[in-house]
């Protein structure tokens, strides 16, 4: 299975060999930051969530988490572990990583900026603005539009990237992308699409009339003083980096070459925790920052309104965000997924309440869920209802309270083959067991995964190293079960 960034899906180890020095890592560097209304003493739930993180740092082999909380008016961050397991530097308030997919939370800053400004309208065709904007499916390239591309909604396959191209990156990657498979109709299936935000980031090029790089400073680094913000391999050299390491079987290895993603609006913006929850402020407020006004709070608040409902889960998408409600709590969120690093920033605005968790491991995401959840219960008494559908956000994680239907619905609606350009997912029934398999057009197929349903169209993986991650079905308009979505991408039904 794949992730949602152009890397491939790492599951990460539990201990071994490496165990007794990533400890000594994880313990190494404790580095405290709170600005706002002033404490006298530490918050007891933040100090709980801190002995958490080390816990888990120390169970999946995570070498440094930079974790920040904006809670009422107090915002806590705080650096642990190292930047490198062969360079011991210490993760403090202050070391970049690079966010991957939460950079799409800014591109659609970026364009809701543009909205406010008259120079995108979100419904008017994307060749309004990019005449040469052309996909396989001549009537999706006619019909898609900047809403389209900031929600995941398009439809053709999204798993894709080009080459790096200096400032030419976007166009070119515009250029050379226009026979991408439709998978879906525009707005008939959701599925993570990474080259609809890379097409946004061009479109943002053209009605700027300068580089995503300079566009991203102008509009958003810049006005927020996200002062350790940048977009390039050049940026990020000069800054206390946190470097990627994978995490496997007990053994924990740097990722070699760190390659920063060349597409800025689907993933490449990097920066510290404490300029991350500075933007986390930012879109919680009235959209004012430094004196002037950035954005009106309206379209802020536009951002965080459901767009659609993602099928077959509990689980919608804003423009840029994606929204989840747990225990009455309405949270949005954005998590990333890149070389070595998983990381997660989470915004309940109603509540006065952000979470950012920065992982350089492709184990983090085991212990961003198993955090993020115990903060969510601490500070807002949220947890999830038994059966809660959750849906991929752009980075992998599992569902948190299961219980199979007593009986379990026929499969024959689900059997079949279902389409990606890469790959195609077999969806099979015998001896009484379901069982998915996603088979690379080149390659060994992956192992038959054992599903079971706990909901209409809603399965989830019951053995192995992905037990507990979802498989979801949708429907067309028909009724029909036309996709099968694994790990947030839809493949098509084969007739």
């Amino acid at each position: 299975m794949t992730g949602n960034h152009g890397e491939q899906r790492d599951v990460g180890g539990r201990g071994g060999t490496s165990a007794r020095r990533l400890a000594s890592f994880a313990l190494a560097a404790i580095v405290a930051t709170r600005v706002g209304k002033a404490q006298s003493t530490p918050d007891p739930r933040f100090e709980a969530i801190v002995r958490l993180t080390e816990a888990k740092m120390r169970e999946f082999g995570v070498p440094g988490v930079a974790i920040g909380i904006v809670s009422g008016g107090t915002t806590t961050v705080r650096g642990l572990g190292v930047t490198n397991v062969e360079d011991s530097i210490p993760v403090n308030a202050h070391t970049v990583f690079p966010i991957a997919s939460i950079s799409k939370t800014f591109a659609a800053t970026m364009m809701m900026r543009l909205v406010e400004q008259g120079k995108v309208d979100l419904h008017a065709p994307v060749r309004t603005y990019l005449p040469e904007f052309r996909v396989r499916d001549e009537s999706a390239s006619r019909e898609a539009t900047p809403w389209h591309l900031l929600t995941h909604l398009g439809g053709w396959e999204g798993q894709v990237s080009g080459p790096d191209r200096g400032s030419e990156t976007l166009k070119n990657f515009t250029a050379i992308q226009t026979d991408l498979m439709q998978v879906a109709p525009p707005g008939a299936a959701w599925s993570y699409n990474n080259a609809g935000f890379s097409f946004a980031g061009r479109l943002i090029e053209q009605v700027t009339g300068t580089s995503i790089n300079n566009a991203v400073r102008d509009l958003v680094f810049r006005p927020l003083r996200l002062e350790h913000a940048g977009t390039t391999a050049g940026d990020f050299i000069v800054q206390r980096f946190a470097s990627g390491h994978s995490s496997r079987n007990g053994a924990v290895t740097l990722q070699r070459p760190f390659s920063p993603s060349v597409s800025v609006t689907a993933g490449g913006v990097g920066l510290c925790v404490t300029d991350l929850m500075t933007y986390a402020r930012f879109q919680m407020g009235d959209g004012a920052a430094n004196g002037q006004r950035i954005l009106s709070q309206e379209s802020l608040e536009r951002m965080r309104a459901p767009q659609a409902r993602k099928q077959s889960t509990d689980d919608e998408i804003g423009i840029g965000w994606h929204l989840r409600t747990g225990g009455g709590v309405r949270t949005a969120s954005h998590g990333g997924t890149l070389g070595g690093h998983v990381l997660l920033l989470e915004i309940a605005p109603e509540r006065s309440f952000a979470i950012a968790i920065l992982t350089n491991s492709n184990a983090g995401w085991r212990l961003i869920q198993d955090v993020e959840r115990e903060a969510l219960r601490s500070y807002l008494g949220v947890s999830y209802a038994r059966n809660q559908a959750i849906a991929h956000r752009g980075l992998v994680e599992s569902l948190p309270w299961l219980e199979p239907l007593a009986q379990q619905p026929d499969a024959t609606p689900y059997v079949g083959t279902f389409a990606r350009p890469s790959n195609t997912v077999v969806v099979r029934a015998a001896g009484g067991k379901v069982t998915v398999q996603e088979r690379p057009n080149t390659g060994n197929p992956g192992a038959e995964m054992p599903i079971a349903f706990f909901g209409p169209d809603r399965a989830f993986i019951t053995e192995g190293d992905y037990r507990g991650q979802t498989v979801e079905f949708v429907r067309d308009a028909a009724g029909a079960v036309s996709w099968v979505r694994v790990v947030g991408r839809v493949a098509v039904r084969i007739p």
